[in-house]
């Protein structure tokens, strides 16, 4: 299971418009190359201001038309921390079954930290077909929140090879100084692959409370970072 952590400014309560990322494919010891392998998250404001779209992609590097399913024993899920402990307040949990994907929350987590439980008395439910092939998505809303699952062209652009030889000093860089190379000749490995997606739209009255952001910014935000919690 991994952890990518992120501030997020909140729609409502000063919006910022920039998407704020956090990637990563194949590289954590426990899970990489495994369904439970997250690969990027996302937060984002909506295009109504009043919500806040959260995506978490897993399964990294996947061929176009690949048959790669999510993992019915995976729970994912999105956590909210309203305080700046760094302890989840909210999650929004999201577990396949049979073809759809099943949502709950946002909503109190019945437990903390790497492990997690589903919390199937939430009074914000949801579930969509999960879109599968090149078929068109299928989007389902329930009170106001919008869900997604299915395969996405992988959005993450990194020139990973030239990272590598910078790292290893190899002497075919072609970038200044021997290092990156220009925005102009940059490769994307990533390009053309795809990665499996779940994007939820929650409007910003049900993700709770903010506090000022840790810098003195006067912006005020909450932490959100997602899990991949896999049946033991």
């Amino acid at each position: 299971m991994k952890k990518s952590s992120l501030l997020l400014a909140v729609g409502g309560m000063l919006a910022i418009g920039a998407a704020l990322i956090a990637a990563d494919h194949l590289d954590a010891p426990a899970v990489g190359g495994t369904t439970a392998d997250i690969t990027d998250v996302f937060a984002f404001e909506g295009a109504n201001p009043d919500n806040t779209v959260f995506v978490a992609n897993v399964q990294g590097l996947l061929a176009p038309g690949s048959d790669a399913t999510f993992d019915e024993n995976v729970l994912i899920e999105i956590n909210i921390d309203n305080t700046g402990d760094l302890v989840e307040d909210l999650v929004i949990q999201a577990i396949p079954r049979n073809g759809q994907m099943y949502f709950f929350g946002p909503v109190a987590p019945g437990t903390t930290g790497l492990s997690g439980e589903i919390v199937s008395n939430a009074i914000t439910q949801g579930q969509v077909e999960i879109t599968t092939g090149n078929s068109a998505p299928i989007v389902a809303s329930t009170n106001g929140v919008s869900y997604f699952a299915g395969p996405r062209e992988d959005p993450f652009y990194f020139d990973f090879n030239t990272f590598n030889g910078v790292v290893g000093n190899s002497d075919d860089m072609t970038g200044p100084n021997g290092g990156f190379k220009t925005a102009a000749n940059a490769e994307n490995p990533f390009a053309g692959t795809n990665v499996l997606s779940i994007v939820v739209e929650v409007p910003n009255s049900l993700l709770g409370g903010t506090f000022d952001h840790p810098a003195g910014t006067g912006v005020q935000v909450f932490n959100t970072w997602t899990t991949a919690n896999r049946k033991q």
